[in-house]
C-alpha cells in the first residue's frame, strides 16, 4: 500500500515530464524541402531559444546549415501562433508565455548529396541531423523521439537509431527514440528504397544500405567487410562498444569519402569502383571509417565533446584522431589479407614522400595544422601546398614511425595497438571523457617508460624530419634518401577552354622569382605560340641555367616576362622490406 501511495504521489511530477519530438516530412520531394515539425512539452519557461547546429561533427567547417532555412513559425497547445524572433544566424527565440506545448514548424532546403550535409529529390532522401534537427537551448541533454512519414514511393528507412517499442508501422510514420541531441545529430537517415543487407563480425549486428545501381557485388561484400570490421575490433582486443552498425552508403558520380558518426557511418563512393583496385580502396575506406568507432568517437580530445555547435570547436590532435586512422586503415588490410605486406610498404613510401617532399610540411607544423582545420583544412587554395599539410598524411606518417619505435623497444612485445587499447580504456571506459594534449603526452610517455619531450617539440609542434632510417631500419628495413637536384620550373599548368592556365607555384621556385602569377595564361614561348603540351615538353629539354621569355596575359594585359631555369631537389625516400625474415617487422605488420 505504501509503494502505491509514493508512486501516486509522484505520478503528477512524470506526467509534467519535459519532452521533446520531431516529425520530419517530405511531401514533394522535388522541391528539394524536408518539412519539419519539432514539439516541445511542459516547458515553464516564458520564452524558449531553439538553435540550429552550425557545423556537422567530423567535418571541420562552419558551413552555415541556417543558410537552408527559410521562415520559422511556432504555435501553441490551441494552435495560436506565438511570436519567433530571430536572435543570432542559428537561433529563434520563441515567446511561449504560459503555453504548455509548443510546436515549431520549418523547412530545410535539402540538395546538397555529400556526406556530411542533406539531399532530397525523388529518388530518395538524405538526413544529416545538424543540419536538419533544431534544438532548445539548455537542453541537449533531453531525450525524444523522431517520426518519419516517408514520400509516398520511399519504402525504406534506414537509420542507426532504435524503433520506438510502441511504434507501430503504418501510414502514419516510423518513430525512432534518441537518448539526447549529440545521438540524434549523430544519426544519419537515408529514406527511400535502398539495397539493404547484414553481416554479422565481431559480435555485432552490421546493417548495410546501398543508394544507388554500381558494380557492387553484395555476396563478395558479405565476406569482405566482416573480415575488415574483425581486424580493427582485433586492434581493441575485441571490445567492441556496439551491438548494432549501419553503414549507409551513395553510389554516385563523384564520391566524396566518408563521415563517421557514433553507431555508424555514411560512404560516398564511385559507383563504378568496386572492381580492381577501386575495390581495395572502397575496403579502406571502410576500415578508415570504422575505425573511427574507437578513435574519435571515443577515443578523443576533450575539446571533442560536449560539442559547442554554435562555432568552431578547436583541437590540435586531428593528427592523432584522422592521421592515426588514416594509418591504421592501410595496417588493416594488411592484418585482414587485403594488401600484401610489399604493398604496405610501398603505400608508406609513398606517404612519407607526400608529406617530405611537400614545401608546406616545413611551414606548417601538424599540430598547427589540426588546429587551423576551421580555416585553411577545408579552404585550401591554390596558395595552400606552400604554407601547409594535411594531419591526415603526416599524422598517419607519425602514426607508422611511433608504431616502429614503439616495437622496436620492447622487441615485438608491444606495438600502437596497445598505447590505443590503454588510452581506450583509460578514457573512455574509466572516466567516460576526452584528454587534454597534457594528458595524451602524459599517457604516451606512460606507456613508452621515457621521456617523449623530443618527439612532441620536432614532429608534432615542429616540422623536423623523423629519423626514418634509424627507427624503421631496426625493423628490418632499408630507408635510403633517393631526392636529387633537377632542373624545376615549379609552376603546374592547365589546358582549359584553349588557354594554357597557371593553376600553382611552389615557393621560391623558377615561375615565381620571374613574376608568374597563378591564374596567368601563358601565350608564348621565346616568342612562338604554345599550349600545356608543348610548353612542358620545352621546358623539359631545358637545362640549368638557361634563359627564356613568355609572353602573359594577366587580366587580359599582355606582359613579357624573363626566367632562368633553377634546379630544385624534392626530398624523396626509397623503403624496402626485409630481404630475409625479421620477427619485429612480421610483428609490426601482423603477418607471422
Amino acid at each position: 500500500m505504501k509503494n502505491i501511495i509514493y508512486i501516486l504521489a509522484f505520478l503528477p511530477t512524470l506526467l509534467m515530464a519535459q519532452s521533446v519530438s520531431y516529425n520530419l516530412r517530405m511531401e514533394k520531394p522535388q522541391n528539394h524541402y524536408f518539412q519539419v515539425e519539432m514539439v516541445l512539452t511542459n516547458f515553464s519557461e516564458n520564452e524558449l531559444l531553439v538553435k540550429l547546429p552550425v557545423w556537422a561533427p567530423g567535418s571541420y567547417l562552419v558551413r552555415e546549415f541556417s543558410k537552408n532555412i527559410n521562415q520559422v513559425k511556432a504555435v501553441d497547445e490551441n494552435n495560436k501562433s506565438l511570436v519567433v524572433v530571430k536572435t543570432a544566424k542559428n537561433a529563434w527565440n520563441i515567446k511561449k508565455g504560459k503555453a504548455k506545448r509548443v510546436v515549431v514548424n520549418y523547412e530545410v532546403y535539402a540538395f546538397e548529396l555529400t556526406v556530411r550535409t542533406s539531399f532530397l529529390d525523388l529518388t530518395h532522401g538524405f538526413v544529416s541531423g545538424s543540419g536538419v534537427f533544431m534544438y532548445a537551448d539548455g537542453y541537449k541533454t533531453l531525450g525524444g523521439s523522431v517520426t518519419v512519414f516517408p514520400y509516398k514511393s520511399f519504402a525504406t528507412v534506414t537509420t542507426p537509431l532504435k524503433r520506438s517499442a510502441d511504434d507501430i508501422e503504418n501510414a502514419s510514420g516510423k518513430t525512432y527514440i534518441f537518448p539526447n541531441y549529440d545521438v540524434l545529430i549523430d544519426a544519419p537517415f537515408e529514406i527511400g528504397n535502398q539495397s539493404v543487407f547484414h553481416f554479422d563480425a565481431a559480435g555485432v549486428d552490421h546493417e548495410v544500405a546501398f543508394y544507388g545501381e554500381g558494380n557492387y557485388d553484395i555476396s563478395k561484400l558479405k565476406q569482405d567487410m566482416p573480415k575488415v570490421v574483425a581486424a580493427a575490433t582485433t586492434v581493441f582486443n575485441g571490445q567492441n562498444p556496439n551491438k548494432n552498425y549501419t553503414f549507409i552508403v551513395h553510389n554516385v558520380v563523384n564520391g566524396q569519402g566518408g563521415l563517421e558518426h557514433l553507431n555508424s557511418t555514411v560512404l560516398s563512393v564511385n559507383r563504378w569502383s568496386y572492381a580492381g583496385s577501386g575495390y581495395v580502396d572502397f575496403l579502406n575506406l571502410v576500415a578508415h571509417e570504422y575505425f573511427h568507432l574507437w578513435n574519435v568517437k571515443r577515443i578523443r580530445p576533450i575539446n571533442l565533446g560536449p560539442f559547442n555547435y554554435d562555432e568552431e570547436n578547436y583541437t590540435t590532435m586531428l593528427w592523432v584522431m584522422e592521421g592515426f586512422t588514416s594509418y591504421y586503415d592501410e595496417l588493416l588490410l594488411v592484418r585482414a589479407g587485403y594488401m600484401t605486406p610489399t604493398e604496405y610498404v610501398k603505400k608508406l613510401q609513398s606517404t612519407i614522400n607526400y608529406v617530405e617532399g611537400s614545401v608546406g610540411s616545413r611551414v606548417q607544423s601538424v599540430a598547427h595544422s589540426s588546429f587551423d582545420a576551421w580555416i585553411k583544412g577545408y579552404r585550401p587554395n591554390e596558395n595552400s601546398a606552400n604554407t601547409g599539410m594535411t594531419y591526415y598524411s603526416r599524422g598517419a606518417m607519425l602514426g607508422a614511425y611511433l608504431d616502429a619505435q614503439i616495437v622496436s623497444e620492447s622487441k615485438g612485445k608491444k606495438c600502437l595497438d596497445n598505447f590505443m587499447q590503454m588510452l581506450y580504456n583509460d578514457y573512455y571506459l574509466k572516466q567516460n571523457r576526452g584528454f587534454t594534449d597534457a594528458e595524451f603526452q602524459k599517457s604516451l610517455e606512460q606507456f613508452m617508460g621515457h621521456d617523449m619531450a623530443d618527439f612532441f617539440a620536432k614532429y608534432v609542434n615542429g616540422t623536423e624530419t623523423p629519423d626514418f632510417k634509424t627507427v624503421f631500419g631496426k625493423l628490418g628495413m632499408t630507408v635510403s634518401y633517393v631526392g636529387k637536384a633537377q632542373a624545376s620550373f615549379g609552376a603546374s599548368l592547365a589546358q582549359e577552354n584553349g588557354k594554357c592556365t597557371v593553376k600553382s607555384i611552389r615557393s621560391a621556385s623558377t615561375a615565381e622569382e620571374g613574376g608568374l602569377s597563378v591564374f596567368d595564361e601563358v601565350i608564348a614561348l621565346n616568342g612562338y605560340r604554345i599550349d600545356q603540351a608543348k610548353l612542358e615538353g620545352s621546358l623539359a629539354g631545358f637545362k640549368p641555367g638557361d634563359r627564356f621569355e613568355l609572353l602573359v596575359s594577366r587580366d587580359e594585359k599582355l606582359m613579357n616576362l624573363s626566367f632562368q631555369l633553377q634546379t630544385y631537389e624534392r626530398p624523396a625516400y626509397a623503403l624496402e622490406q626485409p630481404v630475409s625474415k625479421n620477427n619485429l617487422f612480421d610483428y609490426w605488420l601482423r603477418t607471422e
